[in-house]
């Protein structure tokens, strides 16, 4: 509780949901507040960049750090972090010391009181049990702040994906064509063995399996082979048939010709999934789609709209696999072709992040619009967190939407991060019924 104190009086200075702008300092200054500055959420040093205040008749312009007890300023150390000597004002929640610089000056200190009502709402909001826990003040909160919010939580979902993409290009030397297969094959594990699919997509060398590209039973035993799925002991006596063999001794003879090492096995998971869901037949997808050159980034780019994409991704499983869905397992769905909701996810979580990231950095706008427009193009996701707030009173319109739902809550509301959520900050202001 003692750091989400700090976050309600952050909230109460960016807002000045004080009684009154004129303050009593620590050393009976008179204070008023001018401007509280504009909220640091980037960068390390004060919470408040060029704020300004009154002091004594005086302006002064400068930074404000705010903490809940004033002893906080040498729990953090500020008192010898030059980042700190431009500070003009301590905004604390309690006076229990004397703040000190790094250039041994003291800044004036002032006791801000969080309203009675602003903290009961915060409380409330936080106990909340229903999901979302702001739905009451939903259908009170004006449209265009809802729009700008919902925009921004948009882009912030691009850009975490755009980072975890940044990643893949510095682990591969800035190769976009393999950063793009990484991010694809994440993505064909749909949720349940992304990371496992991550895991062995670093793990392919496309030197290597690109001089066998023209065979896709090499191919396919590269795949199979470096997710640990041909050996031994991941599959039972009965079911080792003729097509695991025949995968085996080629997945042996390329191991042994470029020094192969498989990822754990351990980390793929099977259970309550579908077939067509199943890591082996996504991997016989991705076979195909790599044999038919079609995880060419080139090509990416020059997809023009949704229906090109769709075309560019959707592929079915290798022969074998039409009839299976793990080595020995027979399977009655015999078409295993990537669904239109399965190729609307892909487009959405690799299409438009790579096409935003590259746009970024190419600094070529038109690619960003690009990739925004191709999730305003597409219906919004269907699952359990956009039902939630639609429920609540969330126009839900298109992918775009629905991505940033999913963002406020994988990092606002799972975390409790109200404060910083602008559904959030309009609860707080909500007027308390008798």
């Amino acid at each position: 509780m003692e750091e989400q104190m700090e976050y309600i009086l952050h909230y109460v200075w960016q807002h000045q949901q004080y009684r009154s702008c004129t303050f009593t300092g620590d050393q009976g200054q008179h204070i008023e507040v001018v401007d509280p500055g504009v909220h640091n959420l980037v960068h390390a040093g004060p919470d408040f960049f060029n704020a300004k205040v009154r002091i004594d008749g005086v302006l002064w312009a400068g930074n404000v750090e705010i903490h809940e007890r004033a002893s906080d300023w040498f729990r953090h150390k500020h008192e010898t972090d030059p980042a700190y000597n431009n500070v003009i004002l301590h905004v604390v929640g309690q006076v229990d010391g004397q703040a000190r610089t790094a250039h041994g000056e003291c800044p004036p200190q002032i006791e801000l009181v969080v309203p009675p009502q602003i903290m009961a709402n915060y409380l409330e909001l936080r106990a909340e049990e229903t999901y979302p826990p702001c739905y009451r003040v939903i259908p009170h909160i004006d449209s265009l702040t809802v729009h700008a919010w919902m925009s921004r939580l948009a882009v912030e979902r691009f850009e975490a994906k755009m980072h975890r993409i940044e990643g893949y290009l510095e682990q591969t030397g800035g190769d976009w064509e393999r950063s793009f297969f990484i991010t694809l094959a994440r993505n064909f594990g749909f949720g349940t063995n992304a990371q496992a699919f991550e895991q062995w997509a670093l793990g392919i060398d496309p030197t290597a399996v690109g001089k066998h590209r023209d065979s896709e039973l090499q191919v396919e035993a590269f795949f199979m082979g470096q997710a640990g799925l041909l050996a031994d002991d991941r599959v039972k006596p009965e079911h080792r048939d003729d097509y695991f063999r025949q995968l085996q001794r080629e997945y042996h003879f390329l191991q042994h010709k470029f020094s192969l090492q498989p990822i754990d096995p351990v980390q793929w998971r099977f259970g309550r999934l579908r077939p067509q869901n199943c890591p082996h037949v996504r991997l016989a997808q991705l076979t195909r789609l790599y044999v038919e050159r079609r995880l060419d980034f080139s090509r990416l780019l020059e997809a023009p709209d949704i229906k090109a994409l769709h075309q560019l991704f959707r592929t079915e499983v290798t022969p074998y696999w039409r009839e299976h869905y793990a080595f020995g397992e027979s399977s009655s769905e015999g078409d295993k072709m990537l669904r239109e909701s399965s190729l609307n996810l892909l487009v959405i979580n690799t299409a438009a992040p790579l096409l935003f990231a590259y746009g970024r950095s190419r600094l070529d706008e038109a690619l960003c619009e690009r990739a925004f427009g191709l999730l305003e193009a597409l219906p919004p996701e269907q699952n359990y967190i956009i039902r939630c707030w639609r429920r609540a009173g969330i126009q839900v319109t298109h992918a775009a939407d629905s991505q940033a739902l999913i963002q406020l809550r994988q990092q606002y509301c799972d975390r409790k991060d109200c404060l910083r959520c602008r559904f959030g900050t309009e609860y707080l202001r909500k007027a308390r019924t008798p």
